[in-house]
């Protein structure tokens, strides 16, 4: 039966929806990565945060591995890089790493998307590029380079994924520090001899243990050299 009282709406009556485009759907898709971490980041939430159908989406991407690498490099224009003009070599590469380090933690979902996305953007890019000028600086050799860029990247973005994946589920260092001085000596001694140094490092939060771990990444990046991997170099 037919309400009287009612009023009919025309739909022409209703805000109009932005255009789609590739820009309009990665903003959409950060915004979503930010507010629900990478669970927000599926081709049906964006479709319909946008109000409109999944199919839609996919004349503007390929997929959704292709809009990752898309949100990655969006969030990742946030980034400032120190001047390579500053300082030296190895203190840029620390700022830099450091940069990146707080870009991610910072948004909630861009730490776990950047061990799982190829990093392929310009930010991403710019960024690849500077980690390897600064290495070049300071006389790292081409394989040493490649391949050491790709470990510090990985390094600083598990040690972001692991702070921000701890926030989110309420896990305090203090809770786990006290789990590890629970243990059985006489079962694991070395544990109980390390306990108190193995959770030490950022208690004044300037990063220590970060920074101490990018070193000895760089030492070894450093003095690996050219050489074939596994083989012996007095052979």
């Amino acid at each position: 039966m037919n309400n009287p009282t009612r009023t009919p709406v025309s739909r022409r009556s209703r805000p109009a929806k932005d255009p789609l485009s590739q820009e309009v759907i990665v903003k959409t898709a950060f915004d979503l990565l930010e507010r629900e971490g990478s669970s927000g980041l599926s081709m049906r939430k964006i479709a319909k945060a946008l109000d409109t159908g999944p199919s839609s989406l996919y004349v503007y991407v390929k997929n959704l591995e292709e809009l990752s690498t898309y949100v990655l490099d969006y969030g990742l224009g946030k980034l400032v890089l120190p001047p390579a003009a500053d300082g030296s070599w190895q203190s840029n590469l620390f700022d830099a790493l450091n940069a990146y380090l707080t870009v991610l933690y910072e948004s909630p979902g861009l730490a776990e998307l950047a061990l799982t996305t190829i990093p392929i953007g310009p930010h991403s890019l710019a960024l690849m590029e500077y980690i390897l000028a600064r290495l070049d600086e300071g006389g790292a050799s081409s394989i040493s380079a490649a391949w050491g860029v790709d470990l510090l990247l990985l390094y600083t973005a598990s040690v972001a994924f692991e702070q921000t994946s701890r926030d989110r589920m309420g896990t305090t260092l203090q809770t786990i520090t006290e789990t590890f001085r629970s243990l059985d000596p006489l079962r694991y001694p070395m544990i109980a001899a390390l306990k108190d140094v193995m959770f030490s490092g950022d208690e004044t939060g300037d990063l220590q243990r970060f920074r101490w771990g990018l070193e000895a990444i760089l030492r070894g990046v450093l003095q690996t050299g050219d050489k074939a991997p596994g083989r012996d170099v007095n052979a």
